[in-house]
């Protein structure tokens, strides 16, 4: 039977639905980053901007690196009509919960997401239920994983789908909607929406209650039923050791927003470049190992692109999102021959370099660290930083410079000062040379085939920036809430936003006239970052494009912009160099990327920081 939906007044969820929203996007520092001084500004947030966004719940998934995504059930190839036929041909073929925690372990994964539940699969349960209404297995296929998982260490999550629509997809019908109505005493049809709903909810609680090993429901979408009774809430209340992730929504609610593959980036491999959420959100990339086919196995053994996989999972990682990788498991449970390759090569090649992935944020964003993306010669890659040590970071080269100078890698510092440079597999040191806010590694000889890695030793607090309380901002459109003065309050916890109003002015005071070297912009992450024409539609960035930057002494008297400029649209912050002395810096944006078409993102401009630097840090170190 269900559980009676809680009590609970609607508005309250609403009201923190919205602030979760508002909030969602921003950074909050890790507890082991420094505190800011007076030339380093790092974010420094205090506390948790609204309770529960960094529930302990949560610790686990955030100290992840991967997880293994299975989707398997009654219509994974050769389909079974009926549950005794799927049982028996899952029984007699050897199927092992230990073969998916091995798996697990091979791409050094912590967790496994279960999707058996699915519409496209039979809405099979692979567990005994006493709820009629689809196949239940006899044998306790779901205990069996979580009591194997957690003799491992790695936890177990149950995919639930909202949509019942694909119920005779095969032919067969997936329901038994007579068997579900005495069940209740009532007449619910579980071809509908709401029966589902009701159904599906049911088995919410039934789950929840048998496996306290469970932990966690991997949500696809939303049901109108669950809302209507308060399911969310009561899984809070009734476990709320239990993670929810919602699969393509920022539902405020969910500890953790799943973003599905997407297409159309470039590099291919780049695919937070399509995401809207971002840092601290806890996220999730959930993508398909095998480069065709279904989600699920549908008799073929599908080839696996080893370098786009590896470079995904770097991708990935250097940018704070948890890796959910599809392999596809045959009735057996086992992965076909190419895709068990895959997990035999990530092995052994992740090892040597697991420190670089394991343990770190996204470097280059809102946690500090040498800026990633599009380096010199079409060199490409991403940087991450140590949790446990923030001097400590890596460079991470997914696509390697091409030309002339193909050994050499050039990358802006962000601030940061290098104090040396190795390859982080040989150990061997990289010679190196920074100025003018570029560290520039030289002479390298040794490039991996899918991620070179450098380890970078570096001072503890950025350098050559005026410190935030020490400039003061203004702005010719603020929306309310969000002033100007949050543009340079070193809390990128909040932002400024324009109020749609582009062209927009901003206008920074250093309180004396002053050496301007460089503006350093951090954007709000927010928005999608790829061109999107081959979709037919334009980039969505809300990022600035087309600006301008005056100086003035007075405040009064500006002349001629000292630099015009198109800005990139791309991730992470971005320069604007000057080399100017002014007591005012005004910035002027005249464009955003995004199309008019794009109306969420039509001229909405939010800055997190605009940062002033008077110096560039200056080093060099021997290989």
């Amino acid at each position: 039977m269900s559980s009676e939906p809680a009590r609970r007044p609607r508005r309250l969820w609403a009201l923190w639905a919205a602030l979760l929203a508002l909030f969602s996007p921003l950074l909050l520092t890790p507890a082991s980053a420094p505190a800011a001084t007076a030339t380093d500004t790092t974010a420094t947030a205090q506390a948790d901007p609204v309770p529960g966004m960094f529930n302990p719940r949560q610790t686990w998934l955030r100290n992840s690196t991967a997880g293994l995504f299975l989707h398997w059930g009654m219509y994974t190839q050769p389909e079974h009509y009926d549950c005794d036929s799927w049982q028996k041909a899952v029984n007699d073929s050897g199927w092992n919960p230990d073969y998916w925690v091995k798996e697990t372990q091979k791409i050094h994964g912590s967790y496994i997401v279960l999707a058996t539940f699915h519409s496209r699969l039979g809405y099979a349960r692979p567990w005994p239920s006493k709820i009629p209404g689809s196949c239940s297995t006899k044998r306790d296929i779901l205990g069996e994983l979580i009591k194997a998982a957690k003799a491992k260490g790695i936890k177990v999550i149950l995919y639930m789908t909202d949509d019942p629509q694909w119920h005779d997809v095969m032919g067969p019908e997936s329901f038994d909607s007579a068997a579900y109505s005495a069940y209740k005493g009532k007449d619910v049809d579980l071809t509908t929406r709401p029966g589902f709903g009701e159904f599906s909810y049911d088995n919410f609680f039934e789950v929840m209650h048998n496996y306290p090993d469970l932990k966690g429901f991997w949500i696809d979408n939303d049901n109108e039923y669950w809302e209507q009774h308060h399911l969310y809430e009561q899984i809070r209340e009734q476990r709320p050791d239990m993670l929810l992730s919602n699969n393509n929504e920022d539902t405020p609610i969910m500890d953790t927003v799943s973003n599905e593959q997407k297409t159309g980036m470039t590099p291919d491999y780049d695919m937070p470049a399509a995401y809207w959420t971002s840092m601290p959100r806890l996220t999730e990339s959930c993508y398909k190992v095998p480069s065709s086919g279904a989600w699920w196995y549908d008799g073929q053994d599908r080839p696996v692109d080893t370098a786009l996989n590896i470079r995904r999972y770097v991708a990935n990682a250097g940018t704070s999102y948890k890796s959910l990788m599809d392999l596809q498991a045959q009735v057996d449970g086992t992965f076909p021959p190419q895709q068990q390759a895959f997990t035999d090569y990530m092995s052994k090649y992740l090892d040597p370099i697991w420190e670089s992935l394991h343990g770190v944020e996204g470097g280059g964003y809102l946690y500090g660290g040498l800026r990633p993306g599009a380096w010199n010669d079409g060199a490409y890659g991403y940087t991450t930083v140590s949790k446990e040590d923030p001097t400590r970071e890596y460079i991470h080269v997914t696509t390697r410079p091409a030309g002339t100078d193909s050994g050499t890698l050039r990358i802006r510092d962000n601030g940061t000062k290098v104090k040396r440079i190795s390859d982080l597999r040989t150990g061997k040191k990289i010679a190196f040379d920074q100025h003018d806010g570029t560290v520039t590694l030289k002479d390298i000889t040794t490039w991996d085939p899918y991620d070179t890695v450098f380890k970078v030793e570096t001072e503890r607090h950025r350098q050559g920036l005026y410190p935030s309380n020490t400039v003061r901002a203004t702005a010719t459109s603020s929306k309310d809430g969000h002033p100007a003065a949050d543009l340079t309050d070193g809390d990128l916890t909040r932002y400024w936003d324009s109020n749609a109003q582009v062209p927009v002015s901003v206008t920074l005071d250093l309180g004396g006239v002053k050496k301007a070297r460089y503006l350093a912009v951090n954007q709000t992450e927010w928005s999608p970052t790829y061109n999107r024409e081959s979709f037919g539609r334009k980039e969505d960035s809300a990022r600035i494009k087309d600006y301008k930057v005056f100086a003035s002494d007075d405040g009064e008297h500006w002349g001629d912009p000292v630099k015009t400029g198109v800005m990139e649209s791309a991730r992470s912050t971005r320069y604007v160099d000057l080399d100017t002395t002014a007591r005012y810096i005004r910035l002027e944006v005249d464009s955003t990327w995004s199309a008019a078409t794009v109306i969420p993102f039509y001229h909405q401009l939010r800055i997190d920081e605009i940062a002033v630097g008077h110096s560039y840090p200056v080093s060099h170190g021997r290989g």
